[in-house]
């Protein structure tokens, strides 16, 4: 995998906003999705969204609405994030399914200390402020752990207005976010059991792209983790639970419409996961066998709040089910190393009766009639593999080569989505979208090489890669006549403002592409760090791109160090991009670059300030996979992708033991 931290290969990393997905967007082959203040998404050789596994300290987490407001690293406050790690191309079967890489968001912690009899005090706090946005934050953990027990608070409040860019204030992008809870362990000689609560609230906060905002999320975490050793054989045992509570609506953050145009959506997801797994020495490697369990439950109501008899539960009563298992041997083999894993997964998903109110029109209410006289439960069978093979470094390169068969289950906005609404699982781009009950789990077959090779000042990781997927998800034309309204689904999305609705749908497609992480020490002093990323996406059943792929890019940071600081120059350029997707009504984009400058200092042991300015020269650019502004009376006109944000500065202090 790759770990990528707030401070990294020699200089911090500036802030960019609170949301976690910017701190990806310097790993190689990644780029942030940006859907507002709090949810933006990572996107990863092409793919995003619940096609990577994203988890929280190895949970995974599920959303708490229909448009993926709330995507997992939401739960990732920047204060309390030790590290990301990335799986490289693709995620190893231990972990889960999902198409592509996975990410892990690794939560600060007091750790055990080795050797010590008694409590000793432990903490890793973090204050920042940002002038673009007006931006405040701080948290971090403190506790105390000796070598058997450990215990510390963790806590994050965030807060920020509207985002200012070079054209003005970037209306509805205000934000507040609080984190509080506990970590807890305790060791014996073959022993280790851990606990870990957290309670999240996300005030109003503003989604441009989204048709709604941001009213609250109210969300527990909790998760117990056993790891024990008998005889020769490691366990391993996991209970994950989460709670979300969601509301959003279109009038408390943005201009309030009239009356009758008010919408409140009113969302609930409860997680329930369990992990078992043991690992033992089998021929010259080690063989983890493992089985896992996942259990969601949702409810989303669309309601106005000023007229009680408006009310449809548009999606309703979802309970999805997986279970699987799997097996995983790594050890060398022969000269070179090898991780070879099988999983295979059984799905099971059920949608309840949707229900509509007095005051709802009668199309809403004849579809909502035609999906509860369907038959709404469907299981599926997928089956993932894995071989890894990788040499050890050496005086020359270490060469990867990954082979993989990697499958994901259709969401439930995808296959439930019974009412044509601008739910899309997060896709935010102002198109309506209808589900289908009958689509197939997507299966990608994908070939990965390349090497890591570290030669004197210099390294170089490039990377090449070719996923070819069947039945990948996207919307299409929900009929073979668009613009024609004669059909009962086109009709309700032409009252809702869209006469050409989206049909999510099976369709071929194919990624490829190279990125790459390379820098230089040329000096004592200075040292020079480069990443790079292109990746190509094609419709392979008609001819069209693939939807919403970054174009290339390239990030250049110059980094002078002295005794206890650095001083840093970073210059991001995107190229534009015009391979769009026809059949989505994607728009081209623009290419930009931007100059940012920024450092660290050392203070004394433990305390260390870091600040900069970002967009040094005040760049009007807008990246090709941000969201398109839904709100009236901003600093962009309705229609146009969200700009980056305006010349700023940040400071940041942090303090550890």
């Amino acid at each position: 995998f790759i770990r990528s931290a707030p401070s990294e290969n020699g200089y911090a990393r500036p802030v960019e906003g609170p949301d976690a997905s910017a701190l990806l967007s310097r790993v190689p082959g990644a780029a942030r999705i940006g859907n507002g203040a709090l949810s933006g998404q990572v996107q990863y050789r092409g793919l995003f969204g619940p096609r990577l596994n994203v988890r929280i300290d190895g949970q995974g987490l599920a959303s708490g609405g229909p448009n993926l407001m709330d995507p997992p690293l939401h739960y990732a406050p920047v204060p309390l994030i030790s590290a990301l790690e990335v799986d490289r191309g693709v995620g190893p079967v231990r972990d889960g399914p999902g198409l592509a890489g996975g990410v892990n968001a690794v939560f600060k912690r007091v750790g055990f200390e080795p050797g010590a009899g008694t409590l000793v005090p432990d903490w890793d706090l973090t204050m920042l402020g940002r002038t673009a946005d007006d931006g405040f934050a701080a948290g971090g953990v403190v506790g105390a752990a000796s070598d058997r027990f450990r215990f510390n608070l963790i806590g994050a409040w965030e807060s920020g207005s509207d985002l200012t860019v070079p054209a003005g204030t970037l209306a509805g992008t205000r934000y507040e976010r609080g984190v509080y809870g506990l970590s807890a362990g305790m060791r014996g000689a073959r022993d280790e059991l851990a606990l870990d609560l957290r309670r999240q609230q996300t005030g109003p906060t503003g989604n441009p792209p989204f048709a709604m905002d941001i009213r609250y999320f109210d969300t527990d975490v909790a998760r117990l983790a056993y790891h024990g050793v008998r005889g020769e054989v490691d366990f391993d045992l996991t209970l994950g639970l989460s709670t979300v509570d969601h509301a959003m609506n279109n009038f408390d953050v943005r201009p309030a419409p009239p009356p009758a145009a008010r919408r409140e959506t009113l969302a609930a997801a409860d997680t329930v996961s369990f992990a078992a797994a043991a690992a033992l020495a089998v021929g010259t490697g080690t063989l983890r066998l493992g089985a896992d369990v996942e259990q969601v439950d949702r409810h989303i109501r669309i309601t106005n709040p000023d007229n009680p008899g408006f009310v449809i539960d548009s999606l309703p009563d979802i309970a999805t089910e997986r279970h699987g298992l799997f097996a995983e041997w790594t050890g060398p083999l022969g000269p070179i190393q090898g991780e070879l894993g099988l999983r295979v997964d059984r799905h099971r998903a059920e949608a309840g009766l949707a229900r509509t109110g007095a005051a709802v029109p009668a199309g809403p209410v004849a579809l909502a009639a035609a999906f509860n006289a369907a038959d709404r439960t469907h299981e599926d069978t997928t089956v993932d593999a894995v071989a890894r093979l990788w040499t050890e470094a050496g005086e020359g390169p270490s060469w990867r080569l990954t082979l993989a068969r990697k499958t994901r289950a259709p969401s439930f906005v995808e296959r439930f989505a019974w009412l044509p609404t601008e739910a899309s699982g997060g896709l935010a781009d102002g198109n309506i979208y209808v589900g289908d009950l009958n689509l197939r789990p997507e299966t990608a077959w994908s070939v990965e090489a390349g090497f890591d090779h570290a030669f004197g000042r210099y390294y170089l990781r490039p990377t090449v890669f070719v996923r070819e997927i069947d039945d990948y998800i996207q919307g299409v034309p929900f009929d073979d006549t668009p613009g024609v309204v004669d059909t009962p689904q086109e009709m309700v999305a032409a009252m809702n403002g869209d006469p050409t609705p989206l049909r999510f749908a099976n369709v071929g497609a194919r990624l490829y592409g190279v990125d790459v992480a390379a820098g230089a020490r040329l000096d004592d002093r200075w040292r020079v760090d480069l990443v790079a990323a292109w990746v190509r996406g094609e419709r392979t059943d008609i001819d069209d791109n693939l939807y919403r792929v970054a174009p290339p890019s390239l990030t250049a940071a110059l980094t002078r160090e002295g005794d206890g600081w650095s001083v840093t120059l970073e210059t991001r350029w995107a190229d534009g991009q015009d391979r769009v997707s026809a059949t989505n009504g994607e728009q081209p984009s623009d290419s930009w670059t931007t100059a940012s400058l920024y450092g660290d200092w050392v203070v004394r042991p433990g305390v260390t300030l870091a600040a900069g300015v970002e967009n040094l020269f005040d760049a009007d650019y807008a990246e090709h996979l941000a969201g398109l502004n839904r709100i009236p009376g901003s600093a962009v006109a309705v229609g146009e992708r969200l700009p980056g944000a305006g010349r700023g500065a940040f400071v940041r202090l942090s303090w550890a033991r």
